[in-house]
């Protein structure tokens, strides 16, 4: 094996194929968002079953989740659905972005291992049965993901950009992996239902399954060039990946201690602030000299005010903290099951040689 190193959907936004139902929850998820993939869903769909029923994996259920497509992918996936018994469609009702397609995925999903790729035909179906495999293998192990070593996309445009991405996001996260975008991951269920997606945070779901706690194993995977369509990335994703960046980091470091982050920066301001007031006070009554007129008081009282206020917003996240995990809300830890192994490293990246 090659060295390796978090939008809810809106109610009523989608349904069910009531053809798709199954008549018992299967053991496997695989979870595909589309959109506008008219030519590819078909070829997608018979890909993904003919891989995982060669390989003896009968018992799984494939989601779609459409969003919002304008091409006539819906119609198409809502006519394979009928005849596919493993298939389930899902309809959004507009375009809301991956992450919301994915978490509507992840909500519908019943199986114990859930399984993510693109429907662009760019990854490839026959690698999920080895990935499932592997996890079912490796108990210590909570998510595999692709690594596109032999990416076919445009230098320029797509690996570049990709590679500065992915080098940005390892530093910032502390959770280093050669690929982020590769859509091809497995995960175990406890680790998927702890995950909410908003915006696009989609990139950044193998960084948020380690701050629950995840060990991630990175595992090369093929990919082909796109057939069919348009690429739904564009350069522009880079202000979208730094906005989200800078969240994710919050939320690794200070979810569940804001006032680290906000009222450390307000005890600085005030402590400059009141340095300088004492200053001007020495100033005043030491030397009899006047102040009144001096931009430095001015400076002096502004930085005590704005950090008096920024102490107070870092009590209010604190209080709301509380109020998030408190009420029966989202625990504050997660218990790993005794029948799992424990690897004795920190590092939430398992790396093979």
């Amino acid at each position: 094996m090659s060295n390796a190193s978090s939008t809810s959907i809106a109610s009523g936004a989608s349904h069910v194929t009531p053809a798709a139902a199954h008549p018992s929850a299967p053991s496997i998820s695989i979870v595909v968002p589309v959109y506008n993939e008219c030519e590819s869903v078909a070829r997608l769909v018979d890909a993904i079953g003919k891989a995982m029923i060669d390989a003896g994996l009968t018992d799984f259920e494939l989601i779609v989740t459409d969003d919002g497509s304008t091409d006539g992918t819906a119609k198409q996936l809502e006519a394979l659905a009928s005849t596919t018994p493993w298939l389930r469609g899902q309809y959004l009702i507009r375009n809301y972005g991956q992450s919301t397609a994915l978490q509507a995925g992840f909500d519908a999903a019943q199986g114990d291992i859930i399984v993510t790729l693109d429907g662009d035909l760019q990854n490839e179906p026959r690698d999920i049965p080895r990935l499932i495999e592997l996890l079912r293998s490796r108990p210590e192990i909570d998510a595999i993901s692709g690594w596109r070593i032999d990416r076919q996309d445009s230098g320029l445009s797509r690996k570049l950009p990709s590679r500065l991405a992915n080098a940005l996001i390892s530093w910032v996260t502390g959770v280093r992996l050669h690929d982020y975008g590769c859509a091809l991951k497995v995960y175990r269920r406890e680790i998927v239902e702890g995950l909410r997606l908003y915006g696009e945070q989609h990139r950044f779901i193998p960084a948020l399954a380690a701050e629950a706690g995840a060990r991630i194993l990175e595992v090369p995977v093929a990919h082909h060039a796109r057939q069919f369509g348009e690429s739904k990335y564009g350069i522009g994703r880079w202000i979208r990946v730094v906005v989200d960046l800078m969240w994710i980091k919050f939320l690794l470091r200070f979810l569940q201690r804001p006032m680290h982050a906000i009222g450390s920066g307000g005890v600085v301001l005030g402590l400059i602030g009141s340095l300088i007031l004492g200053w001007m006070t020495i100033l005043k009554i030491g030397f009899g000299e006047s102040i009144g007129q001096r931009p430095l008081l001015l400076l002096g009282l502004l930085l005590v005010v704005v950090g008096a206020q920024t102490i107070a917003v870092g009590l209010l996240g604190e209080l709301l903290i509380r109020i998030y995990h408190e009420p029966g809300g989202r625990a504050q830890y997660r218990l790993r099951s005794t029948a799992r192994a424990a690897t004795g490293s920190r590092d939430p990246v398992v790396r093979e040689r």
